[in-house]
């Protein structure tokens, strides 16, 4: 063999290695794909703990003015949740579309 064919094979075997070596890092579990997806999904859970934390509040906040007998809030919460009416009072239901 003569030095340009070892030369040859050399190059040929290391580059060989270098797209085995990024095949490897790209495609395995911990590889590039795997931390794309890792990260998309990370960023929708961090949307929906936003979203929960934003109605715990919202709840807390009701709850508080339940808990201080606000008539106010307590006749609206019993119109809403539980359709009570006054005396007299017709409940008239609409349905959307």
């Amino acid at each position: 063999m003569t030095s340009s064919s070892k030369n040859k094979i050399a190059r040929y075997t290391f580059f060989l290695l270098v797209l085995i070596g990024l095949g490897f890092l790209i495609f395995n579990d911990s590889g590039y794909i795997k931390y794309t997806n890792l990260k998309s999904e990370v960023g929708e859970i961090g949307n929906e703990v936003s979203k929960q934390e934003l109605e715990n509040k919202n709840l807390e906040a009701e709850i508080d003015s339940l808990e201080k007998k606000n008539p106010t809030k307590i006749e609206q919460v019993a119109r809403e949740k539980y359709g009570m009416m006054k005396k007299g009072e017709k409940i008239i239901k609409v349905e959307e579309k």
